[in-house]
């Protein structure tokens, strides 16, 4: 009789209804506790709030918790609230609700009911940006490209061209993913899709894993700095700066980037043959066959011109372009014979999925800055950092680490809508007048050269273990007898690279600003 009283029996089986852990008991008394907080708040604002009557002049028969904290000083209210942030997420809560939530419960507990107006305030310009909507049109051009088998040909086409050479496989996945940025913008699927494509490839033909590992990877990570990077597209938007600017300042250090890649892999790769071994000679092509190959490249290529070409004359805006592309994207499924109703309905609906978690990340993030910035945190942060007593540069040094530490827990859009507004004013004050006697930034400009740092520090937390979204991509695809270890191993020369490559841009900002100035004076 008394096992009844703690079970009970569903079509699905005997379900316990007394928790059986601590940690089950604590979870458990927070929801009520939680619950009843809830319930009486809202029966406080049903039955009565005096809508036209001033907070203070309110009279609640029922105790409330609007304002508790109305007193307390902005270090305290950084430290509560980047530390309920971070728990929330330690604990396994999606980034997606945790900042809006926490930032509608700190508007009601530092303030009151009618201090909710800032939520509307906050999203409203956001739902009518016009650049925003390039975001959805470059997902479902990325996803029907994906569905068109482009890929799989680009890459066959690629490794057959550099596949003679020690290493060339690798580079040739570094070359492909180059290329694949340019097209889809979006760094999961081309991770993604060049494991499970030239993974085993490589993996076949004896290659070392950590080679082909980390190829594949940093490889992977170039799509949020190539154009037509999604990240960009953001970053403009929240620092108020043109997307074909930040586009043509990405383009210079993506290419560098890559190629650092191709140099690393095929230096080793020669000095070691075993690390990467040449194509055997059954496998090769000869220099005629390679030609033709290269009718296989036309289509991705034309469209990556077309829509970074438009982009870059001026002859359309961004989101023109993104348009262009998705109807390009369907034009070539189309001619590979893939555009059909199910691609096409598969395609519209990841889109679906992907924009409506970037877009809720924008707008909960977007609350729970706005809230902080309005109580004082912009100027909080600012003198703590100009306390530090660093000049300019060291400044931009711990930013650069304090994302890099984000990017080991957040993803690339929670970072950019909680950091870069707190950044931002901060770096345009600064004078850069250059490194080890280089020239430096004119101020116009330290907006756009700070935008594409950061665009380059995502790609490093993207590979920075434990936590690094590349890593878990690619266990996701890797054999099972790969380790964990293996993975986070092989991302460490590209990391190191990849922090080369941030250095140049920092000594050399010509290397961001040149492309900007000779489209646009």
């Amino acid at each position: 009789m008394s096992t009844d009283t703690h079970y009970h029996r569903s079509p699905y089986g005997t379900v316990s209804l007394v928790p059986r852990s601590a940690l089950a008991w604590v979870v458990l008394t927070s929801v009520t506790i939680m619950a009843v907080l809830v319930a009486v708040e809202l029966a406080n604002i049903a039955f009565f709030f005096e809508p036209y009557v001033m907070p203070d002049q309110q009279e609640v028969p029922l105790w409330t918790l609007q304002g508790i904290l109305s007193d307390i000083d902005i270090a305290t209210l950084s430290i509560v609230m980047f530390g309920s942030l971070l728990a929330l997420l330690a604990l396994g809560l999606p980034l997606v609700f945790v900042t809006g939530s926490l930032g509608v419960v700190f508007i009601y507990l530092v303030g009151d009911a009618l201090m909710l107006n800032i939520i509307p305030s906050r999203i409203f310009p956001l739902m009518t940006n016009y650049q925003l909507s390039a975001i959805p049109l470059f997902i479902f051009m990325a996803s029907m490209l994906e569905r068109a088998g482009l890929i799989d040909e680009m890459f066959d086409v690629i490794y057959k061209w550099l596949g003679g050479f020690s290493g060339g496989l690798a580079a040739a996945t570094i070359v492909a993913s180059t290329i694949l940025a340019a097209m889809v913008g979006v760094i999961g699927a081309a991770v993604v899709t060049m494991g499970l494509i030239a993974l085993p490839a490589m993996l076949k033909r004896k290659y070392d894993p950590q080679i082909a590992l980390g190829s594949i990877m940093a490889g992977g990570t170039l799509g949020i700095l190539i154009p037509p990077s999604i990240l960009a597209i953001i970053y403009a938007v929240v620092a108020q700066e043109s997307v074909g600017e930040l586009y043509l300042g990405s383009v210079i250090p993506g290419l560098l980037l890559s190629g650092l890649y191709i140099v690393y892999v095929t230096t080793r790769s020669a000095l070691n043959p075993k690390l990467g071994p040449a194509l055997p000679l059954a496998e090769r092509v000869s220099f005629a066959q390679k030609l033709l190959l290269l009718r296989r490249m036309l289509a991705p290529v034309l469209l990556i011109v077309l829509v970074l070409g438009v982009i870059f004359s001026g002859a359309a805006t961004p989101v023109e372009a993104a348009a262009i592309g998705s109807f390009g994207a369907m034009v070539v499924a189309g001619m590979h014979g893939r555009l059909s109703w199910v691609n096409v309905r598969d395609a519209a609906v990841s889109t679906m999925r992907a924009s409506a978690m970037v877009l809720w990340i924008i707008f909960g993030a977007t609350i729970f800055v706005g809230f902080y910035i309005l109580q004082g945190g912009q100027a909080f942060v600012s003198e703590v950092i100009f306390g530090t007593g660093l000049d300019a540069y060291g400044v931009l040094l711990l930013m650069m680490l304090l994302l890099i530490f984000l990017g080991m827990f957040l993803d690339w859009v929670g970072i950019l809508l909680l950091a870069v507004p707190i950044f931002i004013p901060i770096i345009q004050v600064l004078e850069f007048d250059g490194l080890l006697g280089l020239p430096g930034v004119d101020q116009e400009h330290t907006a756009l050269w700070f935008g594409v740092l950061y665009l380059v520090n995502m790609q490093m937390s993207f590979l920075s273990p434990p936590f690094g979204y590349a890593l878990f991509y690619m266990r996701g695809v890797a054999p099972k007898e790969i380790s964990t270890a293996v993975i986070f191993r092989s991302a460490l020369p590209f990391l190191a690279l990849q922090a080369f490559g941030l250095t140049l841009c920092v000594l050399f900002p010509e290397i961001v600003l040149w492309l900007p100035r000779l489209a646009y004076g």
